[in-house]
């Protein structure tokens, strides 16, 4: 299933994107990641009720939605950085021998179709495309095995990163944690519809200009691996995120008289096979 939230009268509203358009589910996100798999199987049920019918009057049209983040409250939002081998290459930095952890925080958090405002602070705003790992179930110390039976389902985010402020000290946190520098969607694809997260491809358009082009096959550490790793140090709860690190074709990867940071009006669109496609608009800080 393709869930996702939108914004109704005063609320957040949970959906499920269909055939026929999104259905309003009587369900939270919260039901959800408390209840798993069989509060999925309820909604399951409740889709296909819905489908049997003639009338399209439960269904909205994608165009009306004011659209919210897939993950609309994550717990701890964990990333990993250098982790494909050709954006390692690109920026001259060695292939890691551990997965490089950072995190980030729910101020970055927003979602598809948002505008984002570009921070004065900032000469420097690069793009990132990652898929992203939503933990449905406690985890701590997992098999590599057994460490994507934990995964709730997989979603897109832009890892915006804010290049001048990232590498202003050793510590990234400064150029990844301004606000909205998380959009996230626009669908939380559930795990049972991706067979492999590792052989997913992933693509970049600024301006419609295809500027990432590569594959999750390229990880250094794969999502099992991932799992694994960082559950050893820690528990993962359900609803914490996972970003897992961004391929070649960033903007800070080019020559230094060819790198074209984002500016005012443009507009980032990125696709990862299976789980749609998240867009975003750019705009100056007033």
């Amino acid at each position: 299933m393709k869930l996702l939230t939108f914004y109704k009268g005063n609320q957040w509203k949970l959906g499920v994107s269909t055939n026929r358009g999104v259905l309003e589910l009587p369900q939270d996100f919260e039901d959800v990641l408390e209840k798993g798999e069989e509060e999925l199987s309820r909604i399951s049920r409740f889709v296909d009720e819905a489908l049997l019918q003639e009338s399209d009057t439960h269904f909205i049209q994608k165009e009306d939605l004011h659209w919210g983040p897939c993950v609309p409250n994550p717990g701890k939002i964990i990333c990993v950085g250098l982790n494909y081998q050709k954006h390692a290459e690109e920026t001259n930095s060695p292939i890691p021998e551990y997965p490089i952890l950072f995190n980030k925080f729910s101020n970055t958090i927003t979602s598809h179709n948002s505008r984002i405002v570009i921070p004065k602070t900032t000469d420097q705003l690069d793009y990132e495309a990652e898929l992203v790992i939503v933990i449905g179930k406690e985890m701590k110390n997992v098999d590599r095995q057994n460490a994507l039976d934990y995964v709730l389902g997989y979603c897109i985010v832009n890892d915006l990163s804010a290049r001048d402020l990232q590498f202003r000290t050793n510590q990234w946190l400064l150029g990844k944690t301004c606000d909205d520098f998380s959009p996230i969607g626009p669908y939380l694809v559930t795990a049972d519809e991706i067979v492999d997260p590792n052989n997913l491809f992933v693509k970049t358009y600024v301006n419609g200009e295809l500027r990432q082009n590569s594959n999750t096959s390229d990880m250094i550490f794969d999502c099992s691996y991932i799992l694994r790793y960082i559950s050893q140090y820690m528990t993962l709860s359900p609803g914490d995120i996972i970003l897992t690190g961004t391929p070649e074709g960033v903007v800070l990867g080019n020559p230094a008289d060819q790198q074209q940071y984002l500016k005012d009006g443009d507009t980032v669109t990125i696709e990862i096979e299976g789980l749609g496609v998240l867009r975003n608009t750019f705009i100056s800080e007033k």
